[in-house]
């Protein structure tokens, strides 16, 4: 272990002595804000204490064990202790480093997913709806509730463009490496000669953003349009103008919802995926920044990056960044997506472990 990361671990294991002292105090409870961080943060603190605990003894052992070296009689069961002393402090090394590493604060929040059709026309829409219902079958798997927000649908079957929220614990940290381009090869149920095709879709995960604190939106900076909304929804959807468009001038973006019948609600709906299109960008202007001294887009948003391909005649899904193919595309496309994400947090914890190991 780096004396700079033991002297890191030496001074939160003061200051988890420092926040259970607060906490005995009689008058803590008195401030709940403060207890309330104080008991997060001790929360937190424990595990890694405990482990470093763990690796300070290691190590004790091994000097106990050095110092039995010059007596023959126990020469050999010293080496054994050192050896398996110096194993365990070796993955106990390893463990705490991954529990230093930065939390990303959005891991928790739910998200919305945006997908939109691009290259292939038709095909691109068809495929925007099974993308859209791999990831509902994906959140269904985790007890994740979705909403529709917004949706323009083709007139074949599948999406223009479709939002939905998904709300649950940990959405964004188990979805947030699914933006960017997605591209499938097939052939489409149009194609009569049998000939694969190419089709594209872009997809964008954003962190709901906290309406208090994260972005903060000028009303005099919002062109607020209203419009009849077009589409399935029943006789009475169409009758009054309750679909809102929203523009935000200073960056241009734009956002529609025309899926309630009250404007009141599209609008407040419109409001959370405008502040979430703005806090996305803006960590994808963080995240590109930092991307560009490792070695993969993982974690960056980049939407013009093709991440991945999805080849149905051969069966396969290849994801680009960390060059993992699965031949399971059916189970992929009814939302087992668990191996596949579970591969991507491991490429990026492992990015962030390389940086660490260059500053720590």
């Amino acid at each position: 272990m780096k004396p700079s990361m033991s002297a890191k671990l030496d001074q939160l294991t003061q200051r988890l002595q420092e926040v259970g002292d607060l906490l005995s105090q009689p008058e803590a409870t008195a401030d709940m804000d403060s207890y309330r961080k104080l008991t997060r943060e001790h929360a937190e603190l424990g595990p890694l204490v405990a482990l470093y605990a763990d690796y300070t003894q290691a190590d004790n052992d091994v000097r106990a064990a050095q110092e039995m070296l010059a007596d023959p009689d126990m020469k050999d069961f010293a080496l054994e202790e050192i050896e398996s002393a110096k194993s365990h402090m070796a993955q106990l090394d390893i463990d705490l480093q991954k529990m230093l590493l930065p939390k990303d604060e959005n891991d928790e929040r739910n998200i919305f997913l945006e997908i939109r059709a691009g290259t292939g026309g038709d095909e691109s829409a068809l495929f925007a709806g099974d993308l859209l219902r791999m990831y509902m079958r994906f959140a269904e798997r985790n007890r994740w509730q979705v909403e529709m927000v917004s949706a323009s649908d083709s007139e074949v079957g599948g999406y223009k463009e479709v939002i939905v929220r998904i709300i649950g614990a940990g959405a964004y940290s188990r979805l947030k490496f699914e933006s960017g381009g997605h591209r499938v090869q097939r052939v489409p149920a149009t194609e009569t000669q049998g000939r694969i095709h190419t089709s594209a879709c872009t997809v964008a995960v954003m962190p709901e953003a906290d309406e208090v604190s994260d972005v903060t939106i000028n009303p005099s900076e919002l062109r607020i349009d209203t419009y009849r909304a077009s589409g399935a929804g029943g006789q009475h959807i169409n009758k009054t103008d309750s679909a809102v468009r929203i523009t935000h001038l200073p960056t241009g973006i734009v956002v529609e919802c025309q899926d309630d019948r009250s404007q009141h609600k599209n609008k407040a709906q419109a409001l959370k995926v405008l502040a979430a299109r703005i806090k996305d960008a803006q960590l994808r202007e963080q995240n590109a920044k930092e991307a560009a001294t490792r070695k993969s887009l993982i974690g960056s948003g980049d939407r013009s990056e093709r991440i991945r391909t999805y080849n149905f005649p051969q069966g396969r899904m290849t994801d680009h960044r960390i060059n993992l193919t699965l031949y399971k595309l059916d189970f992929i496309m009814d939302g087992d997506l668990h191996e596949l994400t579970n591969a991507l947090a491991a490429e990026h914890q492992a990015e962030l472990l390389a940086a660490l190991g260059e500053t720590v």
